[in-house]
């Protein structure tokens, strides 16, 4: 499926799944050799990211948790510009090193909210892993351990994101088409 329609939307393939999962398998490894012997929490945003999260996590080669923290913040095709705290964390991470799992980073308000909200748990450290990142949209200066794809400021959908709450089951990422 090159083209898809999802509600009043047009969107066209952008990154195959076997992209998509050979460049996990690369993250994957990159974190499971950085971080081999710090027992790492991975801390996964909700609901974008459950793709992203459980592939990664599947390939890792060390030992590590996982738990889920879910925001919000996007409505329609555009961030609203304010984060809404929805489900807290359940687990102590006091002294633990954190990687936070994103689907995608674009203006960075999220995530930087995600990052003082947890800095104040008092972690030994906070990781960021994204498989997608709109530097062009990025608002923020949070760095950026381990990204998956930088990507153009446009909208997209499929491998977890979503479109008014569908088009998370595609296991390719789509782009809207615009029309000029």
């Amino acid at each position: 499926m090159n083209r898809i329609k999802v509600l009043d939307k047009e969107f066209e393939i952008s990154i195959p799944s076997e992209k998509i999962q050979e460049r996990i398998l690369e993250m994957a490894n990159q974190i499971s050799a950085d971080l081999k012997s710090l027992d790492p929490v991975f801390i996964a945003i909700l609901n974008g990211s459950f793709m992203f999260a459980s592939d990664l996590f599947k390939k890792l080669s060390i030992d590590a948790q996982i738990t889920f923290l879910k925001l919000a913040s996007y409505q329609g095709t555009t961030t609203s510009g304010t984060v809404k705290q929805l489900i807290g964390l359940n687990q102590e991470i006091k002294n633990q090193n954190i990687v936070i799992l994103e689907d995608i980073v674009d203006t960075g308000i999220t995530l930087d909210t995600i990052m003082r909200q947890l800095s104040g748990y008092q972690p030994a450290s906070i990781r960021v892993a994204t498989l997608l990142y709109k530097p062009d949209a990025c608002k923020t200066d949070i760095p950026l351990d381990y990204i998956g794809f930088p990507i153009p400021n446009e909208f997209i959908i499929g491998y977890g994101l979503d479109y008014n709450g569908y088009g998370r089951k595609y296991k390719d990422i789509y782009t809207l088409v615009t029309n000029h």
